[in-house]
């Protein structure tokens, strides 16, 4: 029988798949702590104490288990009930500084607990102000020294002497994130190992009758083959199928490494509580409506306390169709085909349409999981499986709502640069999204947001499932192009229109033809043919000679793909000769026929398919865009994350926090305050002079000069000019009185003061912004500005932390971005560096709920702010990168 955690905390994965709850000490742990030191060995105690006495337990467990304050800090993780593991702090002197120290049991030790309590011990550090860990360490304490070096965190180390003095920064950077990465993926391919690759599997509530969910995945497994064990509970029945079964979870011979549960939704909750008392590492709960009720909290209390992994509830149930597993616990209708297609849905009915249409075209699964209301397991772990995993050359996503969607974006990045991610979008209109809400309590991302991250994560986003068979085939069957010219080839010159017109909507280019090339096709194709792109070669030609067509578009070096439209006629069938030269070709082939049954299929020359048929020029052009614009995503750099040197982030802060000070439930901070904002994080601003008084606006003009731009200063007033709280090109101190008496007549009590500009130099309006979300964090907006912001939605939007080929992108995403930054256009650089800079205040300050910077206005020579709107409230900051599982 396994012992109970403690409550509290969150749960988070060792490097061998165990869950531990890491939480934060309190003097009730004093016990916990004294037992986990006298459990040290004699060498371990001399390591970590420079000593083997025991007479150190007490003062040290007391510090430890004192109450949290300013100066201190201490975790513990527990397995099992036990306490294996203690990292804690003391601050030094320098408030920034930390002397830190672990204890790990060493039952325990070499599976990543050190490492894990560090990293969360330094996110604690960083939440409170620490930046830096000092420690001195044996020299001959290996393991302790390695736990440093292998954090990720830029160090420095002594190498002389019996003993090491390290200073660890807690700066969060992209090393610190792959090395956090690999160590998530690691211990969490462990840790669902007992979910897609089970020893043992056993099947609670399974019926004795066909008919039930039980029964249909008890009859999956055992048709599917499933290699491993395989037994059933059922209180009524000795035998099913051919399969003992037991009376209770209680009653199995051995604990099995996976639990499936079918019972009604009242009984789960027990079950899945006998489940972890059995010892069974991961369940997946079948059971619909749990949601919304009391039971959902027992289940997840019985998950948290047994340190199980769980998939579900209200889920199909999952799929691995390795070989060596063949496991196929659902209830899905036939035989699973095996393949290379990795699939995850949290719609149940999704994940059994893919099944069938994937089927249909020949292509198979190499796992699924229907993760239903998404307690535990989701996309994210998924992502993690998929990216070492030698059978999956595609990942399927549908997935409703995100969790941890900074996490995402990283896994999916990493997984699409070596092989395709392919997310159906959900939720496109507020009644999708209601939908989706009530199907599996979960609210849908707004669209935005959502498909900024797929876009940055190299995700393929697509709106249908049917769009995922039709870029399925492409990608399973034909290479990637190396570009987006197409050529178009066919022998009725109304369907090569059709297919020029859909690969230009799908965002490709067709080249005219080189002279060589046309000279090529004149000399084997009748005088009558068209040598234009697309190219029509009559319906006259044999299936040789169309083939030989082929051969010529696909030694261009101008052409990276090419889309090939046949009907076939009395005389032949030209796309019969597609097949065997689209086999052995580096650039990729689409074929399309017009009339045939389905509506994308394999075309074969008498063997497996070589490249896709489809039924319409449309789905095979918006493939091929889709495909053309990943494979542009994966030859582009990453990218790096800027960090201007020049931001005072100390004034900063202290500006941040004390506006919050006055102003607890936030706000917006006054244009004064915020254009002071933007100048300490470098954000060039024109010179903006607040004036209270008539008096003070009149100095305030001799002080710059005129002319001036005034500007109302207004309770309530956010859109000055809109509200006629602007007045250009005043020359002298006669007009600027007359601008503020006008302003108090128009603004009464509300009137506060007025700004006061130079007049500014004209350029482009473009318009930066932030919109920070609660789930996604947030969101940099870049399009035109002033006028044109409401009138014409021309945008570019990308989370943060933006790289600099991110924020590349995002000045030449707009739809204007060809006639604005063209060769004869304005320089992108300020922009550039404005969006960069936007991304480290948005990053630095989760209290950053908006910011309006509109208009920009961008010249020849400089890039400058004119108008700033910043509203803050108060929000406790999270680490994107700490390590937990979500329950």
């Amino acid at each position: 029988m396994t012992a109970v955690m403690s409550p509290g905390g969150v749960r988070a994965l060792l490097t061998n798949g165990r869950v531990v709850q890491v939480r934060a000490m309190q003097p009730a742990d004093l016990a916990d702590v004294l037992a986990l030191h006298h459990r040290l060995s004699e060498q371990d105690r001399y390591l970590r104490f420079f000593g083997t006495s025991t007479a150190v337990f007490a003062h040290i467990s007391g510090r430890i288990t004192r109450a949290p304050d300013s100066k201190h800090a201490a975790l513990g993780a527990y397995l099992d009930g036990t306490l294996i593991g203690v990292a804690h702090y003391e601050v030094l002197d320098d408030p920034t500084m930390a002397e830190v120290a672990l204890v790990v049991d060493g039952s325990v030790q070499a599976r990543g607990l050190g490492t894990l309590l560090l990293e969360h011990l330094a996110s604690f550090g960083r939440r409170h102000g620490v930046t830096r860990f000092v420690a001195d360490v044996l020299a001959e304490n290996r393991r302790m020294i390695q736990v440093f070096l292998d954090a990720g965190m830029a160090y420095r180390m002594t190498v002389d002497g019996p003993e090491r003095h390290v200073e660890i920064s807690l700066d969060e950077d992209e090393k610190f994130a792959a090395a956090v990465d690999e160590r998530d993926r690691v211990a969490d391919v462990a840790s669902l190992a007992a979910l897609l690759r089970p020893a043992s599997v056993v099947v609670v509530g399974a019926g004795r009758r066909p008919g039930g969910i039980g029964h249909a995945v008890l009859r999956n497994l055992l048709d599917g083959g499933f290699a491993g064990t395989l037994t059933a509970v059922n209180p009524h029945a000795d035998e099913i199928a051919g399969i003992s079964c037991r009376h209770s979870v209680a009653e199995l011979p051995g604990p099995p490494e996976l639990a499936v549960i079918c019972v009604p939704a009242a009984g789960v909750p027990d079950a899945v509580e006998e489940c972890g008392r059995r010892g069974i590492r991961a369940v997946v709960v079948i059971s619909a409506g749990l949601s919304g009720t009391e039971l959902s909290a027992r289940v997840l209390d019985s998950v948290r306390r047994y340190g199980m992994r769980l998939v579900g509830p209200n889920c199909v149930g999952v799929v691995n169709t390795d070989p060596a597993v063949r496991m196929d616990a659902t209830f899905i209708r036939g035989a699973i085909p095996a393949g290379n297609v990795g699939v995850v849905s949290q719609s149940g009915g999704v994940g059994i349409a893919l099944v069938e249409l994937l089927g249909g075209l020949g292509l198979g699964l190499s796992t699924l999981v229907s993760t239903g209301d998404k307690y535990d397991v989701s996309g994210n772990d998924m992502l993690l499986w998929w990216r070492h995993d030698p059978n999956t050359a595609a990942a399927v996503l549908y997935l409703e709502s995100f969790g941890n969607p900074r996490k995402f974006s990283r896994l999916a990045r990493g997984l699409a640069r070596t092989r395709p991610v392919i997310a159906v979008r959900s939720a496109e209109s507020d009644i999708a999204q209601a939908a989706a809400a009530s199907h599996t309590a979960a609210a849908a991302t707004p669209a935005v947001t959502r498909d900024a991250l797929f876009e940055q994560a190299g995700v393929i986003a697509v709106d249908s499932v049917s769009e995922v068979t039709d870029l399925l085939a492409a990608l399973s069957w034909q290479p990637l192009p190396a570009g987006n010219r197409v050529a178009v080839l066919s022998n009725a010159g109304g369907s090569g229109v059709l297919a020029a017109d859909a690969c230009v909507h799908s965002g490709l280019v067709l080249p005219a033809l080189t002279e060589t090339t046309r000279e090529s096709l004149a000399r084997i194709l009748p005088a009558q043919a068209s040598l234009a792109n697309p190219i029509d070669t009559t319906a006259g030609v044999d299936a040789a000679t169309f083939g030989s067509c082929l051969e010529i578009l696909l030694a261009a070096e101008d052409i990276d793909a090419v889309l090939v439209a046949g009907v076939p006629t009395a005389i032949a069938d030209p796309i019969t000769a597609v097949a065997r030269i689209a086999r052995t070709s580096a650039k990729p082939v689409l074929a399309v026929r017009p009339g045939q049954l389905a509506s994308v299929t394999g075309l074969d020359d008498g063997g497996t398919p070589a490249t896709a048929s489809y039924a319409d020029p449309a789905p095979a052009a918006a493939a091929l865009g889709r495909i053309a614009r990943y494979a542009a995503w994966r030859r582009e750099p990453a990218g790096e994350l800027a960090k201007p040197a020049d931001i005072r982030l100390t004034e900063a802060r202290r500006l941040v926090r004390e506006f919050l000070a006055a102003a607890r439930a936030g706000g917006w901070l006054d244009p004064a305050a915020a254009m002071r904002l933007l100048a300490l994080f470098g954000i060039p601003a024109v010179r903006t002079i607040e004036a209270r008084s008539p008096d003070r606006a009149a100095a305030a003009l001799r002080e710059l000069g005129g002319p001036v731009a005034v500007k109302a200063i207004a309770a309530g007033v956010l859109h000055k000019a809109r509200a006629g709280g602007v007045v250009l090109g005043i020359p002298d101190e006669a007009g600027v009185r007359n601008a503020y008496a006008e302003f108090a007549q128009r603004f009464g009590t509300a009137l506060q003061g007025v700004l006061l500009q130079p007049m500014a130099e004209p350029g482009r309006e473009l318009i930066v912004g932030v919109d920070a979300d609660d789930v996604f964090g947030p969101l940099v907006l870049f399009g035109l500005g002033g006028t044109d912001t409401d009138l014409i939605a021309d945008r570019a939007a990308r989370l943060t932390p933006l790289s600099d080929v991110d924020a590349e992108r995002m000045v030449h995403g707009l739809r204007s971005s060809a006639a604005l930054f063209g060769p004869a256009g304005l320089p992108t650089g300020g922009l550039v560096d404005v969006l960069e800079r936007v991304s480290a205040l948005a990053d630095a300050f989760p209290e950053l709920a908006e910011l309006d910077l509109n208009p920009i206005v961008v010249r020849p020579g400089s890039c400058q702010v004119l108008d700033a709107r910043v509203r803050l409230v108060p929000r406790e900051p999270t680490d994107p990168y700490l390590r937990r599982l979500r329950t």
